[in-house]
């Protein structure tokens, strides 16, 4: 739950069944996106198991981000301050450094309990994330 978030999302409203009929309103996958992206770029602690493994299944699913809203959570944060638009070349760049910055041994060995198959995660390296950033498309 975001209680003050920043300006460029959009919402949609999800009706669910279970345990009994409501709907919840909840920002698009593209915006969900941005924000995991925030917490892997801006997290003032790193290397946590579940943004990298939250990538996977973005990169995976719905690999489309969307950058102006990222870079909105980036302002508000005071972790984009240049005039200039965040761009994806620069978001690239700054998601390879965060990257080639991760301990990947910490971030699986922090994700192992949650996943259904631990054994999933031995593909898990630098090449490995450095090769999902070309899979991301922007909205």
């Amino acid at each position: 739950m975001d209680s003050d978030p920043p300006p460029g999302f959009t919402t949609q409203t999800r009706y669910l069944l279970q345990p009994i009929p409501f709907s919840v309103r909840a920002f698009v996958l593209p915006d969900l996106f941005a924000g995991k992206m925030h917490a892997i770029l801006c997290r003032r602690w790193k290397d946590k198991g579940r943004d990298w493994h939250d990538l996977v299944w973005y990169a995976a699913n719905h690999p489309e981000l969307h950058l102006y809203h990222l870079e909105q959570r980036m302002r508000q944060t005071r972790d984009w301050t240049e005039g200039a638009a965040l761009t994806s070349e620069r978001f690239k760049d700054l998601l390879i450094y965060a990257i080639h910055s991760l301990n990947v041994g910490q971030a699986r060995k922090e994700v192992e309990p949650f996943v259904k198959n631990p054994e999933n995660l031995s593909i898990w390296s630098q090449e490995f994330f450095l090769d999902i950033v070309s899979r991301i498309r922007f909205v």
